[in-house]
């Protein structure tokens, strides 16, 4: 048996009306004008963006996020599209790990990231 896609259960939590949210749902604020980018990180980026041992920046996290935003969005941008190997070995994989989201989508995820995280 193979597990859900976690994009495919955001979606279909989204079409619920908010009903049955993966777990890291009650941490992710909603955000006008940024739902798209909201729905992006309950299905691919929460899996290591809300999850500390990941090494990944967590969402929330003002101080984690504050150096990467202050070198622009562009290469943020980029190491989601493209990954990243940080200083310290933590990878970010291409695309969040799923091929499926476009470039659109992977901007909107780091637009949301970024202003949850008070940047």
């Amino acid at each position: 048996m193979t597990a859900p896609r976690p994009l495919a259960s955001a979606a279909l939590a989204l079409a619920l009306g908010g009903a049955a949210l993966p777990a890291g749902a009650a941490a992710a604020p909603e955000i006008a004008g940024l739902e798209a980018g909201r729905a992006v990180w309950l299905g691919t980026c929460q899996a290591c963006h809300a999850e500390p041992d990941s090494g990944a920046p967590q969402l929330g996290d003002a101080a984690a996020w504050r150096a990467r935003a202050a070198r622009g969005r562009d290469p943020l941008y980029a190491h989601a599209m493209h990954g990243f190997t940080g200083p310290g070995g933590d990878r970010m994989l291409a695309r969040g790990g799923n091929p499926a989201l476009g470039d659109g989508e992977l901007r909107a995820a780091v637009d949301y990231m970024l202003a949850a995280s008070g940047q």
